[in-house]
């Protein structure tokens, strides 16, 4: 894919055809393949064709994704990739009408139940993976005691350590021997004892 980015969400409607069970798989599976048909992705979610085919246009109608070029000869596929590196989605946006928040809170919980599935999988399939892999995948949790702008700082490092680390394994693409694909998700969030 070409640095296009990480595009911003802004709009309840886009929010809403994200925050699809269905839909977000499919955007997840296709940014980790880069481009995928319909029939690939289907095999994916173990759904059938005709609804992810459907499902991939909606994604389309809101920009999250966009057709791309044929990988093969075959002129009846239609390929897809990301419209962009990702999505970023920040609350402040959705913070100006009762209905925006809840469609946020309600994106945002479905966001995070999706992640935390993936790692129950991880989990539930650790003993496939070999020692190496088990004893580099992290799992810890720290507590803190910042302001928010401390926080925010934070934030704004770690994602910088993250784009470090993605411009790092986009770069090595042909070089495959030893590369998996690796998910990590953070969170940082105030709370009271």
């Amino acid at each position: 894919m070409t640095a296009k980015g990480s595009r911003p969400i802004t709009d309840v409607g886009t929010l809403k055809a994200l925050a699809h069970p269905l839909r977000m798989k499919l955007y997840r599976a296709l940014c980790v393949a880069d481009k995928a048909t319909a029939s690939h992705l289907a095999d994916q979610v173990d759904e059938a064709v005709s609804l992810v085919s459907y499902h991939l246009r909606k994604l389309a109608e809101h920009g999250l994704i966009e057709e791309a070029e044929p990988q093969s000869a075959d002129g009846r596929e239609r390929w897809w990739q990301p419209s962009s590196e990702g999505v970023s989605i920040r609350d402040k946006d959705f913070r100006d009408a009762p209905e925006k928040a809840a469609a946020h809170l309600a994106a945002t919980r479905l966001f995070h139940d999706q992640r935390a599935e993936m790692y129950r999988r991880y989990l539930d399939e650790r003993s496939t993976w070999s020692a190496e892999w088990n004893a580099a995948a992290p799992d810890s949790e720290s507590l803190f005691r910042l302001t928010a702008g401390e926080l925010n700082e934070l934030r704004e490092e770690l994602l910088a350590l993250v784009r470090k680390y993605d411009e790092k394994g986009r770069s090595a693409e042909a070089e495959t021997e030893g590369r998996e694909h690796v998910a990590l998700h953070v969170y940082g969030f105030p709370f009271r004892v």
